[in-house]
């Protein structure tokens, strides 16, 4: 199913055991970590009016008000996730980024990490953030490469018809449409996995017709990692 179908976006997201098997795959890393890319990112802008859009559990968002001490708004499709976001002091709504509750101008940054590749209209969700934010504010967007998790992919054979619509190669064209200026970083590394279920519940997180991890996969199993982190001014 697409990653950008609205049914397999709240299937995927109705409660968070499906997100804790993936990030549980990241355990052992190398290389530069993309949620530290994409908090340089953040602290340079000295935020005061955020908005983080598909923000899951409300981590980052929290942080963000403890830390930078912006006032931050949090907008998911998931009744959960919003849920969870509250449950950090978050002030955060269910809603679609494809259509954004608040007016022209309200935010000076806006946050979409790993999700722009979820919405059934990306070019519509671009105008929205676009609009939301004031004369040179800015998207911070985190998405992955098409070689993500290559050797992992493989292995499973993970179809192709689930490749990302908003990924590392085509990020800056799309974003260009919408906004004066695009600067890309990246966030490259390795991640060692030692124990097989690891790989078994990274699997049965995704929700679309793979082969089974084999029996006699080699361990550790080595896997490249390639994310992106996109600041796209107004």
């Amino acid at each position: 199913m697409p990653l950008d179908d609205p049914a397999f976006v709240r299937q995927q997201y109705a409660r968070e055991d499906n997100l804790r098997a993936r990030r549980g795959l990241y355990e052992e890393t190398a290389g530069p970590e993309p949620s530290d890319v994409l908090w340089e990112a953040l602290v340079e802008r000295s935020p005061r009016r955020v908005l983080e859009v598909g923000g899951g559990p409300g981590e980052l968002a929290a942080r963000i008000q403890r830390q930078l001490a912006a006032t931050v708004a949090f907008l998911d499709i998931s009744p959960r996730m919003v849920e969870l976001a509250r449950e950090r002091g978050v002030d955060a709504q269910i809603g679609d980024a494809q259509q954004l509750p608040f007016a022209d101008a309200s935010f000076d940054t806006v946050v979409a990490a790993w999700m722009l590749y979820h919405v059934p209209d990306l070019d519509r969700t671009l105008d929205e953030i676009a609009r939301v934010l004031e004369p040179g504010g800015a998207l911070v967007a985190v998405t992955n490469s098409v070689g993500h998790l290559r050797e992992l992919r493989e292995l499973i054979a993970y179809p192709r018809t689930s490749d990302l619509t908003f990924n590392r190669e085509n990020g800056t064209d799309h974003l260009r449409r919408h906004f004066s200026a695009v600067e890309r970083r990246d966030a490259d590394g390795t991640v060692t996995v030692r124990d097989r279920a690891k790989l078994e519940a990274y699997r049965d997180s995704l929700s679309v017709e793979t082969e089974p991890v084999p029996d006699d996969v080699a361990l550790p199993f080595l896997v490249s990692r390639a994310s992106s982190i996109f600041v796209a001014t107004k």
